[in-house]
């Protein structure tokens, strides 16, 4: 979505998530879509796919999963859970080293940055002839309307190209701007707002009781808190933002696979006795009111979807840093 948004024409992509796999190909359907593990693919597939050879392509871009180097993850440990999707940061480099492009992007959680697996990828890359940038970024500082640090990584092929430093910046919209007033819905966004969910008599209670306008959990009567948040030991109390409202004119906070779950985080409705809903989770994350997203298995494997995915806002922000500075070295050549 942010790369096409950036003039880039997405000719080839792979996801072994089927439901993924399928919501990506509704609504990008002139991309040739590998529904594979990435581990089975090869770069000259790729290559062969999109009709051009070893070191033509311009971008390849890549959000391996991170779920093992996440900080929920790690809260009791500063190293990576032993995840097997871990490794999979290597087939990033397995591509980019056979199919060879002129420019890299790769995006994860902060907790990679201090991975061995990512200071192997680097030299892998640097051996290979990429002068390799990376960055913890607060996405926020680039349009995304919330709180979302997240590594990013660039690589060029040639020298004299610009670092992530000079990215531009633009101010982020807040909750009130995204979801206060929310434009027409089309007919394809509608069920990701219009559904009814069910709550026993005490999670109502709770929510009832949390403050509007970015209340928190702390507001709560001693009938309705959690055990678990009364503990002496205050590590082990949970997140502090579990039952906590968003505020209407802040940034929302980092939306993740859980955020239609009050128990999950930040991510009651400012003023409504509710939790956001998928479609103001997903204009959140900045995506358009119109993407197609199936309701067939369920809303919360589209709230994981809509979680982990790179905020289309900032892929356009820097695809389009990328695409100015190869068209720059073009233009010079």
């Amino acid at each position: 979505m942010g790369l096409t948004r950036a003039a880039f024409v997405v000719s080839a992509a792979v996801e072994i998530n089927p439901k993924r796999s399928t919501t990506y190909s509704r609504n990008h359907q002139h991309t040739k879509v590998f529904q594979r593990d990435i581990r089975d693919v090869t770069g000259q597939e790729i290559l062969d796919a999109v009709g051009l050879e070893r070191g033509d392509l311009d971008l390849v871009a890549g959000c391996p999963p991170c779920q093992g180097f996440s900080r929920i993850r790690r809260r009791n440990g500063k190293r990576a859970v032993a995840d097997k999707r871990n490794d999979l940061v290597f087939e990033f480099g397995r591509i980019v080293r056979e199919v060879r492009p002129k420019a890299i992007m790769m995006e994860n959680v902060p907790g990679l940055e201090k991975d061995l697996r990512f200071k192997t990828l680097v030299r892998s890359l640097r051996g290979g002839g990429y002068r390799i940038d990376w960055r913890i970024l607060d996405l926020q500082e680039f349009g995304v309307p919330q709180r979302r640090r997240r590594l990013v990584m660039i690589g060029w092929r040639a020298d004299n190209r610009p670092d992530l430093d000079t990215l531009p910046p633009s101010k982020a919209k807040s909750v009130r701007d995204l979801i206060h007033d929310l434009p027409h819905i089309p007919k394809v966004g509608r069920p990701l707002h219009r559904y009814k969910t069910f709550r026993t008599s005490i999670v109502k209670a709770r929510i009832d009781r949390v403050p509007h306008n970015g209340g928190s959990r702390r507001a709560l009567p001693k009938s309705l808190i959690l055990k678990c948040h009364t503990r002496k030991r205050k590590k082990e109390r949970g997140f502090k933002d579990v039952y906590g409202r968003m505020a209407w004119d802040e940034v929302a906070p980092t939306i993740t696979g859980g955020c239609i779950n009050p128990s999950k985080g930040r991510f009651l409705h400012p003023e409504r006795n509710r939790a956001i809903t998928l479609l103001e989770a997903a204009r959140l994350q900045a995506f358009p009111l119109w993407y197609k997203f199936d309701m067939s298995d369920g809303r919360y494997p589209i709230a994981e979807m809509i979680g982990e995915a790179l905020p289309p806002r900032f892929a356009k922000v820097a695809a389009r840093f990328i695409a100015n500075a190869l068209s720059d070295s073009t233009a010079h050549q």
